[in-house]
């Protein structure tokens, strides 16, 4: 049994898919799992890997998608980049962290699908 805030999470990550493919991203994996937690998407794009942080929000209440990335979380991403680098052997290659922020309205309504490039660093 699916919730609501799981299923928007789901609806959240295929609209970033898809702002990301027409951006030139390609994804290499989805819910890449390591030994610091889980990426939402792996990607490429020009040369370098690109792991993707999906935020869907409905409604304010709470702030948006971006404000909802505390810097534990921030942390824990970047040791997931580093374990899914080494886990499986691809060296020290360019790499970033982007986030994708999905805003719905408390309706349901789409306002945005915004990428956020190198939103969180070292």
């Amino acid at each position: 049994m699916t919730t609501a805030k799981q299923g928007l999470g789901r609806l959240g990550e295929q609209l970033a898919e898809k702002e990301l493919a027409n951006r030139g991203y390609v994804v290499v994996e989805r819910n890449a799992r390591t030994a610091e937690g889980e990426i939402d998407l792996v990607t490429r794009q020009a040369g370098r890997w690109v792991f993707v942080e999906v935020r869907a929000r409905r409604g304010q209440t709470y702030g948006t998608p971006e404000e909802s990335l505390t810097r534990r979380k921030q942390a824990r991403m970047i040791r997931s980049a580093h374990a899914y680098l080494a886990e499986r052997d691809l060296g020290d290659p360019p790499w970033r962290i982007d986030v994708v922020a999905v805003e719905f309205s408390t309706g349901g309504k789409l306002l945005r699908v915004e990428v956020i490039e190198n939103a969180v660093g070292e």
